[in-house]
């Protein structure tokens, strides 16, 4: 049995849905192969950009005997994959810039899927405006610590399940939530607050740093912006301790 690691792991307990799993970005296919070695899907579409990764991935794809059920393909995102071949897309381990991209290039594909659990490397704020401002719903959320790193992730779909009922953490959102996460902030998830520490004690430094610089408007600017994302860092850190 494969064993994933800690961000990985974390990435395969987000699914909740059984079906055809798409890995896009699959890099060594590990999650499809976890995945269906453990019963959670009935099959996979590995997907990636580049074929080296690709190669890698039907290596260990057929160590563990597996290619009747994970089909390797190339594809740029997800535009060689068709509307409904699919129920369930993992993206992770890439810019929240560039996921954004994929979804939006591929509207058609993902909107069909039960659910899609993403977990972006970077620009994570941004990729929570986009998400809520394109009607997409975000589910749930999850933190991991990983060699020293911190690793956002959620699930989403364009609908909440009939059978759950589920408050809409990110209605009427806050700045605070969307740099945060909503129900990362209201859960007081354990590795938020290690991580908000990190940052409060991060921003204080910059902020040292950059006001022993000669005084510009570029200088004020960014001091503007450290100032504000300290101010929510701090705001993050009383509501997690309450």
């Amino acid at each position: 049995m494969i064993q994933l690691s800690r961000r990985l792991q974390a990435v395969a307990d987000l699914i909740t849905q059984e079906g055809v799993l798409a890995d896009i970005g699959t890099d060594h296919g590990y999650i499809p192969i976890y995945l269906i070695q453990n019963g959670r899907i009935k099959k996979a579409i590995a997907a990636d950009i580049k074929e080296g990764p690709l190669f890698r991935a039907k290596e260990h794809i057929e160590r563990y005997g597996l290619s009747d059920y994970i089909e390797i393909r190339l594809s740029d995102g997800a535009k060689n994959i068709r509307s409904g071949e699919a129920d369930v897309f993992v993206l992770a381990g890439m810019g929240g810039g560039l996921m954004y991209r994929i979804l939006s290039q591929s509207r058609l594909v993902f909107e069909g899927a039960k659910e899609i659990i993403l977990q972006p490397q970077s620009e994570q704020e941004q990729l929570r405006r986009n998400l809520i401002g394109d009607g997409w719903k975000i589910l749930e959320e999850d933190m991991v610590e990983e060699d020293g790193k911190y690793y956002p992730m959620m699930r989403i779909s364009m609908y909440f399940s009939e059978k759950v009922r589920q408050k809409n953490l990110y209605e009427d959102a806050k700045d605070i939530e969307y740099l945060y996460g909503a129900y990362l902030l209201d859960g007081k998830h354990p590795i938020l607050k290690e991580f908000l520490k990190k940052q409060g004690e991060l921003y204080q430094n910059l902020l040292k740093e950059l006001s022993a610089l000669p005084e510009n408007p570029g200088v004020k600017k960014r001091i503007a912006q450290i100032e504000r994302k300290a101010d929510l860092t701090k705001e993050a850190v009383e509501k997690t301790e309450r």
